[in-house]
């Protein structure tokens, strides 16, 4: 099976991934046992430093295998169909991690590919970001009677996280600028399982009842000659000081990378509230998670 978007697995797949993240993270099984001489291809058409490290650190500890593939280190970025090249890496390796601009050309890479393939990013899911996310918030609180606030853009991470924090029974209020509302379809499916999803325009009433309040930055990679019109469209969805004494001392979260004084504040990412650098950190073991469950 592939993994383009986090509701590809069913409510015990995941949580199954959240299982074995959580043990390989505790050292309750031994990694090396799992994934023993596979191979990962990891295509790149966009930069990145959690996704790619995370993946590749991740094969290494499972005992398996990463190569990292640039698009001007392969044909692709030479011109070769992504169904080519989808073609020509399922002769090589067990599973193909993809970082890449459109979502269609994920869903191109996925339907030719004869191997798993796991999205690292597209333009419109952000699955293995999820994973992370989720595994950060049973750390922290547990799912059952948790409030998750989404303040910001509605975008491919977002998207995401607000499919998977349903899947796990997470309530999740959302509040975007309007112009900037979530995919319907991922609302949609987002309100098919248990938890309950608010979808608003006011980040005061989307926090009120929130354990941890998530945000992402405004101005998306590809994005940065529309930062002036962006950042002015999102005034008032801060996450600052202000906005966070509304809550009950919710905790914070960030997908990083962050642009400090836009989305977030510095004092709010320097503050005991923020839950960001173990969200980050479960990269590493919610990607390992994805890779045991998939390879």
């Amino acid at each position: 099976m592939n993994l383009i978007d986090i509701d590809d697995f069913d409510v015990p797949q995941l949580h199954r991934v959240l299982d074995t993240a959580a043990a390989l993270k505790a050292g309750e099984e031994e990694p090396p046992a799992h994934l023993d001489g596979a191979s990962l291809g990891m295509l790149f058409e966009r930069p990145s430093t959690r996704t790619r490290v995370s993946f590749e650190v991740g094969m290494t500890e499972l005992g398996g295998h990463a190569v990292f593939l640039g698009k001007d280190d392969i044909q692709l970025g030479r011109g070769e169909p992504i169904k080519d090249t989808a073609r020509a890496l399922s002769g090589y390796v067990d599973g193909v991690m993809a970082r890449v601009k459109t979502h269609e050309d994920m869903l191109e890479l996925a339907e030719y590919a004869d191997v798993p393939v796991i999205n690292g990013l597209s333009s419109e899911a952000h699955p293995a970001q999820t994973v992370a996310d989720l595994l950060t918030i049973r750390e922290h609180c547990g799912f059952e009677d948790t409030t998750v606030a989404w303040v910001g853009d509605g975008n491919n991470v977002g998207a995401s996280f607000l499919v998977g924090a349903a899947m796990v029974g997470l309530d999740v209020a959302a509040a975007t600028p309007e112009g900037y509302e979530f995919n319907p379809d991922a609302v949609e499916r987002a309100e098919a399982y248990d938890g309950d999803v608010t979808i608003g325009h006011d980040p005061d009433a989307a926090v009120a009842d929130a354990d941890i309040v998530y945000t992402d930055v405004w101005v998306s990679m590809g994005e940065e000659e529309r930062r002036a019109e962006k950042v002015a469209d999102f005034a008032g969805f801060q996450l600052n000081e202000e906005l966070l004494a509304k809550t009950d001392d919710a905790a914070v979260m960030h997908c990083l990378p962050a642009h400090r004084g836009e989305e977030i504040t510095d004092e709010v990412m320097e503050s005991d509230r923020e839950l960001i650098w173990a969200q980050a950190e479960n990269r590493l073991h919610g990607q390992k998670g994805v890779l045991v469950e998939l390879l």
